[in-house]
């Protein structure tokens, strides 16, 4: 595991080469295309969202492509489509965009809900379907999609089911001012993305998505992962807690986090650093607690103050 968490470490090298300053959300989008999940990044245009899906796919060899999603975007703009061959006698499959390791799904809820929808059944099956013939995408796969705050003109939010199928939603935010200025010096005479150098092979990054998988997870690990995810369900300011789905997003995450952290198991630490990006998409709140300007951050953060994590002795034995 050593050697592979060495190339992980690199890769995150890489990219912040690009993305400067913004370490923590490079780490957990690694963290999540490790764990086999897809990443909603939610942010306002131009922090840098393309540019880091873009740094990935180049340092991880990662074949990508990128669809600008508008209202007029069909579903066989994404899939593909069926065409009759130049003889008249069969039809050939014109494969779409989704068909590559990892897709850059750019302002996802500027289309429209039949689109998004064709989208995110490829995500949750990992095979298109089209015509009544399903083929397998790529592996690794990988979705990035990038949305517009609440609030962007011509815009089409995703509904919480759908929302359920993305296993983190983050924001990249703006950079510090120090880290404004490395990106202004940066980009005087030459782009950042041209020095981002490969890392790994497609054939590693399924190794460490197996070795991702054979982290070690201790029963209390389990019960403390469900009694977060119980506390956001049995809450009085939340109308929709944490769903199954959302469980095993965590669960799924916490074991990356362990793997990222150079161990073969995971302690309670990983389940408290990434349950609210996991989390928060996924929960709806009451109308009293949007009326007294409650936020979901702080919903969990009491959430996290209020469940008793357990305390490791060793690798094999949590009290």
């Amino acid at each position: 595991m050593e050697g592979y968490n060495d190339k992980a470490i690199q890769i995150m090298n890489e990219v912040n080469k690009v993305v400067i300053g913004k370490r923590v959300i490079i780490g957990k989008v690694l963290t999540a295309i490790l764990a086999k999940g897809h990443i909603l990044l939610e942010d306002y245009p131009g922090v840098g969202k393309t540019t880091l899906a873009l740094a990935f796919s180049k340092a991880m060899a990662l074949k990508h492509n990128r669809l600008q999603f508008t209202p007029d975007v069909l579903p066989t703009d994404v899939v593909g489509f069926h065409i009759l061959n130049k003889d008249g006698d069969s039809y050939q499959y014109k494969q779409g965009p989704i068909m590559c390791n990892l897709f850059l799904a750019d302002e996802i809820n500027r289309t429209s809900s039949k689109t998004q929808s064709a989208l995110l059944e490829v995500m949750e099956e990992g095979k298109v379907t089209v015509d009544s013939v399903t083929r397998d995408v790529p592996k690794p796969f990988v979705v990035m999609a990038t949305q517009n705050p609440i609030g962007s003109i011509g815009t089409q939010m995703l509904p919480e089911s759908q929302l359920d199928r993305f296993m983190v939603r983050l924001s990249i935010g703006y950079p510090d001012m120090k880290s404004e200025i490395n990106i202004l010096k940066e980009r005087q005479d030459s782009n950042p993305l041209d020095r981002v150098v490969q890392i790994v092979e497609e054939d590693e990054i399924l190794k460490m998505q197996y070795l991702v998988e054979k982290v070690f997870v201790h029963d209390s690990i389990y019960e403390f992962i469900t009694k977060l995810v119980h506390e956001t369900r049995e809450n009085s300011l939340i109308e929709l807690g944490v769903s199954p789905r959302g469980t095993l997003a965590l669960m799924n995450m916490v074991k990356a986090t362990a793997f990222l952290s150079g161990r073969d198991y995971v302690i309670p630490n990983d389940v408290q650093y990434v349950f609210k990006d996991v989390a928060t998409h996924r929960i709806i709140l009451k109308a009293k607690a949007r009326v007294n300007n409650i936020t979901v951050d702080k919903l969990l953060d009491d959430i996290l103050r209020m469940v008793s994590p357990p305390k490791i002795i060793t690798k094999g034995a949590i009290s």
